[in-house]
Order: C-alpha cells, then structure tokens, then sequence
C-alpha cells in the first residue's frame, strides 16, 4: 500500500513538473487564492510573527510583505516540484551560483566545505550546487534532512533532492559519512539548516534574532568543528521571479578554530541581513518563537552541561495546563446548555 501511494504521488508530482514555468506560475497564482484567501493556511501564524520581526513597520506594510510571502510561498512549491525533471542546463539559467572558486580552494587545500543557510528564498535548488564545480566535478555536495514521517512524501522528498546530483543524508548519520568521505579523500560540501527550532532538551544557545530572544541548534557548528571544515554562508537573492542568485560567502577558512557559538551566531547574524534585504521570501508560516525563555527556566534546568526537566516544576505546568483545559470544557459545555434551553 505504501508503494501504491509512493508511486501515485510521484507520478503526479512528475506530471506537474513537465509544464513550463510559465504554467507553472500560473498554476501557483491560482494556489495562492486557495490558500491565502479560502484556507487561510497560517495566516494568523505569518501574521504574529512578521509583527515579532518589524515592530517598526505599519500595518499597511505588514499586509504587503504577508501577502508577498504566500505568493512566493506557493512559487516555492511549483519550482520545488519543477527539479523532478527540469534538465541541469535548464535549472542554471535559473539560478546562479557565485563564490564557487573559493570552495574549490578549498578543495585545492584538501579541506571539505559545509554550508550554513536557513528557510530563505529557495533552499531546495541548492541541491544542485554540485553542477557550478568546475575543477572539481567529482565533488559530493549534499542535504541534511530530517525524515519526514510520512514515507511516501520522504520519498518524494528524497526524489527531488536527488534529482542532480545532491546527496540526501539523514541528520543523525552525517558524521558517519562524513568521516568516510574524509577517509576515502574525498571533498564534500553539506548544506546545514540551521534555523529550526530546537526541542526544549536541545536548547543551549538562544541569541537575538530579529528582534526576539530565539533558541536556535548547535548540533550543526559542532560537526563543523569536529571536522574542521570550512564555513559558508548561503546568502540567496530572488532578483525576479523564476531567478534565483545563490552566493557562497567565506565565515571560516578552519572551524576548529572558532570559539564555541560563534559559527552560529554569526550565521543568525548574516540571515538576519538577507531577511531584512528580502523580507517576503523568509519562511515565516513555521512558529518560530512558540519557545520562550521565561517558559525554559521555569520548565528545565541546566545540569552540568545537560539541560533536563524540572521535574517538580514540570508537574505543576502539567496541572496547570490540565486545569485550563477543564476550565474551557466547562466554558463550552455552559454554552452548548444555554443554546439548548
């Protein structure tokens, strides 16, 4: 059964796939009035969050960029769709890769690469970053993923990456390959996404994004470290529609000589600059700061480096969430009597 919907949803991702750009947007102009208008998908999320992120604008301004963002949003979809079987000669006339040279003096040196980016413009043709080497064509270049949990669309998923030349590496397997790429000497560059929001047990930086005190992971500078890699920031720009510029930027010729962080608060940094350059192509729709500091100190706590539950004060959070529950079952239920006397 998993293979019959595995197939179904391929081929018609595929089908999609094989129309033209221009139909292709035209396909997602009419997504984007279903989903901005009929559905709502979000809204009330995208909304919060944009008013999180530019206190200083009006509100004019913040419709504008949220209206933005669900078109690109839904052109983010169609062109993701589009890698399925778009030709590599055709995706290059649509986005470009600059800064390639300094990974390949990388390369020279014998030194791997990683990249550092976040849910910005179009992080899914990075994939193809491999087709831009030049001198070193046999280079791996790859995606860490986290898997998603339905397997038909993991699949897809791990279909369009693929489709030229990236390799898909599950996040909690990159150090094996890595490590073996290393051995058998040869280069790589792997992309980290390194702005989702962590699991409360995983927080062990917060730094100041946007505007909001933000958890953010370190799991990906400290493979950087580990494997004294050199780090780019993937800075990307949608100069138009259907056009994207993809620029390697130089943070560090050795990681391992980096203090601890400071890879990752210097990618929140420059994120932050490409935000503010672009607004309406950040990924907005997530709930990024549904975490906050008050709640962590009073739920967890820090343990010789371990961040562990509170257990007793995650007890009173439990009853004090069952407690509001009941409270608003309560609520309905003198509704639903006073409807029916």
């Amino acid at each position: 059964m998993k293979k019959i919907t595995y197939q179904l949803l391929h081929g018609m991702a595929y089908a999609i796939s094989i129309f033209p750009f221009g139909m292709l947007y035209l396909l997602a102009d009419i997504f984007f009035i279903l989903v901005y208008y009929i559905v709502g998908y979000r809204r009330k999320v995208v909304k919060k969050n944009l008013k999180l992120a530019f206190p200083e604008k009006s509100e004019k301004e913040l419709n504008a960029i949220e209206k933005q963002f669900f078109h690109w949003f839904c052109d983010y979809i169609v062109e993701t769709i589009k890698l399925l079987s778009i030709s590599n000669e055709d995706l290059l006339k649509h986005i470009e890769f600059r800064g390639v040279e300094e990974l390949e003096k990388c390369y020279d040196k014998g030194q791997n690469c990683a990249a550092i980016l976040g849910h910005y413009c179009n992080w899914e043709w990075l994939s193809a970053s491999a087709l831009a080497f030049k001198r070193h064509p046999n280079a791996v270049a790859g995606l860490i993923y986290h898997p998603l949990y339905n397997d038909a669309f993991n699949q897809l998923f791990i279909d369009i990456r693929s489709a030229h030349g990236g390799v898909c590496v599950p996040k909690k397997d990159i150090l094996r390959y890595l490590v073996n790429y290393k051995r058998e000497d040869r280069r790589s560059l792997f992309g980290y996404i390194a702005d989702q929001a962590p699991w409360w047990t995983n927080i062990h930086l917060w730094v100041d994004f946007m505007h909001q005190e933000t958890p953010v992971f370190t799991g990906g500078e400290r493979i950087m470290r580990k494997m004294n890699d050199a780090v780019f920031y993937v800075d990307m720009e949608r100069p138009k529609r259907g056009k994207y510029i993809c620029t390697f930027r130089l943070l560090y010729s050795d990681a391992e000589k980096t203090e601890e962080f400071e890879i990752t608060k210097k990618f929140f940094q420059m994120l932050e600059t490409s935000i503010r350059r672009q607004p309406a192509f950040y990924l907005w729709s997530h709930d990024r700061w549904k975490r906050t500091r008050e709640e962590f100190n009073r739920r967890l706590m820090v343990v010789n480096g371990r961040v562990i539950w509170n257990e007793e004060a995650e007890r009173a959070y439990q009853e004090e969430l069952k407690l509001k529950k009941k409270k608003k079952g309560n609520i309905f239920q003198k509704l639903w009597k006073k409807q029916e006397s």
